[in-house]
Formats: structure tokens, C-alpha cells, sequence
């Protein structure tokens, strides 16, 4: 009789059953380890690649700030170079000129023979404009305004173009030349024309010094310098025309300077001169009025040549310079710079002065 009891055939599919258990289960943790790597992987190379970025941040930032010695020299050359390119491009401090310039030759050889011309003049002194000059390599130690009084001199200016500006330029001023010229026909005032050269020349410029001269007047050594001292000065001291010697010891005529503080202290120059003589003696007497003295350089340094030539017309001696001059104490105050009147009729800006035409009015009847 067949046996009727059941037969356990599960055996076989609970044993494949497990195996798949484990085997899913290592699967999973195979699965479990190779994201976790995959991950650890890609956090790796993140952080490689941002390390990279920094560094080329570093390397570019580098350039402008080195962070190493090789890195150091090529920015340091490159400061360099700025810093020349500033320095050439800033204007440079001058030292102060030297109290005798190097530049001067001593005795000069003046003649009048030879015509002058202006054209040359110009090429010869190509820093001058209006008759400005300043030196370029020192600072001066005085500013210089030249003031001419002037009618009807046209030659004898050539000349005096043609020998000062040479000269004034090697003493090392910083000047400038003003050739007031006399309007009209009435009589000549020199005194009242070197008033307005002051006036004139303020306007310009913070002149510190103001030297008055004669057309007609050349220094024979451009060691006789043309600026002012401690004393009022009178530079034409030794004139060929006087035998190269003072006519007498009260004498200031031809070419003087004062400072701007003389100058005011004295009132200026009388205006109520007209015609030849005189003024230069009123000027003299306010000097001594007002506690000053005349400064001279020595009879060799100051020579001076006259160019030679006829009196102008409408500019004859002056009757009354004698008793104008015997009143000098009582006027002083109220005849000079601050009673100046007159007007401007036009300014000329020539390459080697400025000239003011200038109308002064005409003398008391």
C-alpha cells in the first residue's frame, strides 16, 4: 500500500530561498559601498578643482601683489618705470640761484657802429615772450620789471634789446622789460613815464624790483647787476659821456633800481617834471628825506656808453627844475605814485618787450 504521508519538498526552494537573501543583501551592501565611494570620489575631486580656481585667483592676483621673491623683481621694475615716468612729468623744485651768477664774463665790448636787427635779436633769445625771461635751471632771487621811458628812440632800442637782454639773462633775473612810450606830441615827462612803467608792470606780475633806465644807456660789465639792494641804486655811475665818472656825487640819473618798498616809501618819481633835467634830483632828495642812502657798484664795474645823439624836440631843458628841486620836502608827498594819473591808449606784446603807448596829459599853463 503506498505511503500516504506528505513529501517535504520545500527543502530545496527554503535553501535557494536564503542563498537569495544573502545575495540580495550583499548586493545591497555592495551597492551601499560603491555610492559612498562614488561620492567620497566626486567630494575629492570638488575640492581639487576649487583648490585649482584659488590658485589661479593667487597666480593672477600675483601679479599685482607678489606673495614670492621671484615674483618681486618684475613688479618692482615696473614701479620703477612709473615712478621715472611721474618724476619726469612732475615739474622739479629749483634751487635758489647763486647771490653771483656763474654765467657772467665781466668787461663787454659796446659799439654802435653796426646796425642792429631785430629779426636776429629774436632768434638769439628764443625764451623771451613780451620781453619775459626766467631762468630754467635755478630759481631767481629777485623778480626784475626794466622800465624804459620812450618817444622817438627806435634805434637806440634796437641796441638796447640787442646788448641787455643777453646781459640780464646771464646775471639770472627773472624779469621782464616795459617800454612806456609817450603818447602824442606834448613834452616829454620822464619821471611821470616811469611812474606808469611801475603801475603798468604790477599788473602783470609781483614784480619785486623795478630798474629804470635810459634807451640810450648800455653797462660796458654785466657785473653791474640790475637788481635792487638794501640802498636804492644807482648803476650808471662811470658814463663814457661824463669821462667815466660821477658829474657830482648827488648825481642818480640814467639807470637806477629800487625795491617795491623803496619805491613806495618814497611816493614814486615826481609827475611835474616836463621837459629835460631835474627829476633825477628830486628822486635823489626824497631818498635822503626818508632816511635812506644811494648804493654804487665801483667805477670799473659800472661803466656805461651813451649812443650819442641830438636832444629831441619837445623835450628842452626845464625852466623851472631848480625851484622845483629846492622843494622837494614839501612835495614829495603829494606828487608821485600816489597822484598818478594818465591812460592807457594800447599795449603792444612784442616778442622782445611790451610796450604801453600811454597818454599822460600835458603840463600846468
Amino acid at each position: 500500500m503506498p505511503d500516504s504521508s506528505p513529501v517535504n519538498l520545500n527543502i530545496p526552494g527554503s535553501f535557494l530561498q536564503k542563498t537569495c537573501t544573502v545575495v540580495v543583501v550583499f548586493c545591497a551592501l555592495h551597492l551601499s559601498v560603491t555610492m559612498l565611494y562614488y561620492f567620497n570620489t566626486f567630494e575629492i575631486i570638488k575640492n581639487s578643482v576649487s583648490a585649482q580656481n584659488s590658485q589661479q585667483k593667487n597666480i593672477n592676483v600675483s601679479t599685482v601683489y607678489p606673495t614670492t621673491m621671484s615674483q618681486i623683481a618684475p613688479v618692482t621694475e615696473t614701479a620703477a618705470i612709473f615712478k621715472t615716468e611721474a618724476e619726469e612729468t612732475k615739474p622739479k623744485k629749483l634751487e635758489q640761484c647763486p647771490e653771483t651768477s656763474p654765467l657772467l664774463v665781466g668787461p663787454l665790448r659796446i659799439e654802435f657802429s653796426q646796425p642792429v636787427d631785430l629779426d636776429e635779436v629774436k632768434k638769439q633769445n628764443p625764451a623771451l615772450q613780451g620781453g619775459r625771461f626766467t631762468p630754467e635751471d635755478c630759481k631767481a632771487l629777485q623778480k626784475v620789471a626794466v622800465i624804459i621811458p620812450f618817444r622817438n628812440r627806435e634805434e637806440h632800442l634796437k641796441y638796447w634789446l640787442y646788448y641787455l637782454h643777453p646781459i640780464l639773462q646771464r646775471q639770472q633775473l627773472d624779469y621782464g622789460v616795459y617800454v612806456i612810450h609817450q603818447y602824442g606830441e606834448e613834452t616829454f615827462n620822464r619821471a611821470k613815464l616811469l611812474n606808469v612803467g611801475y603801475a603798468e608792470a604790477l599788473k602783470e606780475y609781483d614784480y619785486d624790483c623795478f630798474v629804470f633806465s635810459d634807451v640810450d644807456l648800455i653797462p660796458m660789465d654785466d657785473r653791474n647787476i640790475y637788481k635792487c639792494f638794501g640802498q636804492p641804486r644807482h648803476i650808471a655811475v662811470s658814463m663814457d659821456k661824463f669821462g667815466f665818472s660821477l658829474p657830482y656825487q648827488q648825481y642818480f640819473g640814467g639807470i637806477s633800481s629800487l625795491s617795491k618798498e623803496q619805491f613806495e616809501k618814497i611816493n614814486g618819481f615826481p609827475n611835474n617834471y616836463w621837459g629835460w633835467g631835474g627829476e633825477d634830483d628830486d628822486i635823489y632828495n626824497r631818498i635822503v628825506f626818508k632816511g635812506m642812502g644811494i648804493s654804487r657798484p665801483d667805477g670799473t664795474i659800472g661803466k656805461c656808453r651813451m649812443i650819442r645823439h641830438n636832444r629831441d624836440m619837445k623835450n628842452e631843458p626845464n625852466p623851472q627844475r631848480f625851484d622845483r628841486i629846492a622843494h622837494t620836502r614839501e612835495t614829495m608827498n603829494g606828487d608821485g605814485i600816489n597822484s598818478l594819473s594818465y591812460k592807457v591808449v594800447e599795449i603792444k606784446k612784442n616778442t622782445l618787450f611790451t610796450e604801453i603807448i600811454v597818454d599822460i596829459g600835458t603840463p600846468r599853463r
